[in-house]
C-alpha cells in the first residue's frame, strides 16, 4: 500500500477557491491539462436547510496510465486497448459548510476494485496565517493494488507507478484552479478576459 500526503497554499481566499475547485472539470480551458478525465456527471446535490451544509456527489470517469502486464492480463478491457490504458469509473462525494468555510471532498474508485483501490481525501480551510487571504488545501492519497498482494515486490512497483502519475495528475489539477483563482479575481475586479 502506498499512502502519501500534499498540501500547497492557495494564495487566494477560500470562496474563491473552492469556486474555482468546483469549476475544474467543466472548464473548457482545462480539458488539455486534465486530459485524463474522461467525463464527469453530477449524481446529486442537496443543501439542508437546517445546517446549510451542501451535500453533493459526481461521477468521474479517468482514463487510467498503460498498465502493466501483469494487470492487463487482469483485466480484459484494459488489455484490448491500444496502450493497455483502462476506463476507471470513481464516485466523488463533497460537503461545503460555508459558514465554517471548509469543503471536504473523497474520491473513490468504484470499477477496477478488483485489481486496485484508491481513495483520494481532500480538504479546503483559510490558511491559519492568512485566514481571509490564503487557502490551505490538504490531499492524502491512498493506494492499493489487491490482487498482487501476495506479491509484494510486483504489488509495490504497481502502487508506486500509480502514484507518480497521481502526483503528476495532482500538480494539474492545483494549476487548473490557481488559473481558475486568478480569472475569478480579474472578474470580481470588472477585468475578467473574455476566455477562461
Amino acid at each position: 500500500m502506498v499512502v502519501y500526503t500534499q498540501e500547497h497554499v492557495y494564495r487566494h481566499p477560500w470562496d474563491r477557491v473552492t469556486a474555482a475547485a468546483w469549476r475544474k472539470f467543466t472548464d473548457p480551458a482545462s480539458r488539455t491539462a486534465l486530459s485524463h478525465v474522461a467525463d464527469v456527471h453530477t449524481l446529486h446535490r442537496r443543501l439542508d436547510s437546517d445546517t446549510g451544509r451542501l451535500h453533493a456527489a459526481r461521477s468521474i470517469t479517468v482514463r487510467s496510465p498503460p498498465l502493466p502486464f501483469i494487470l492487463r492480463r487482469l483485466l480484459p478491457s484494459a488489455a484490448a486497448s491500444p496502450n493497455g490504458a483502462a476506463l476507471c469509473h470513481c464516485v466523488e462525494t463533497s460537503l461545503v459548510d460555508a459558514q465554517r468555510r471548509a469543503m471536504d471532498v473523497v474520491v473513490r474508485n468504484v470499477s477496477l476494485r478488483g485489481i486496485i483501490e484508491v481513495e483520494e481525501r481532500a480538504s479546503y480551510r483559510p490558511h491559519p496565517d492568512r485566514p481571509d487571504d490564503w487557502t490551505q488545501f490538504r490531499q492524502e492519497t491512498t493506494i492499493r493494488c489487491r490482487p498482487l498482494a501476495a506479491l509484494a515486490a510486483v504489488a509495490e512497483k504497481v502502487e508506486t507507478r500509480c502514484a507518480e502519475r497521481f502526483l503528476q495528475n495532482s500538480a494539474k489539477g492545483r494549476e487548473v484552479v490557481e488559473r481558475i483563482c486568478r480569472y475569478l479575481e480579474a472578474e470580481s475586479a470588472g477585468a475578467a478576459p473574455s476566455v477562461i
